[in-house]
């Protein structure tokens, strides 16, 4: 579900010649991080439930954006690294 096929369908790309590890997961963690507690602020200054509400409500919602949105987040990064060229050790010598 979370990985990539070896090569695109339809133009035939390999894959396995981008590596983008990790920095989806890094990304996504600090983003819906941010806007789940965001949000546990704002429903327990508005109306202080119980810590079992706060468990049922943002356990769940936190797995399941980081899940949906990690598929997009690491096609996204894939799509940035073959528009600009980017490789691994490779250093690019100026004028």
């Amino acid at each position: 579900m979370l990985r990539f096929s070896d090569r695109c369908a339809r133009c035939g790309l390999d894959y396995g010649s981008f590596n983008v590890g990790d920095g989806a997961a890094a990304f996504l963690i600090l983003i819906v991080g941010a806007v789940v507690s965001l949000l546990a602020i704002l429903v327990e200054l508005r109306w202080e439930p119980p810590l079992v509400v706060h468990l049922i409500l943002w356990l769940p919602l936190t797995l399941g954006l980081t899940v949906v949105l990690l598929r997009f987040a690491k096609g996204l990064l894939l799509a940035l690294e073959f528009r600009n060229a980017a490789r691994e050790g490779r250093i690019v010598k100026g004028d």
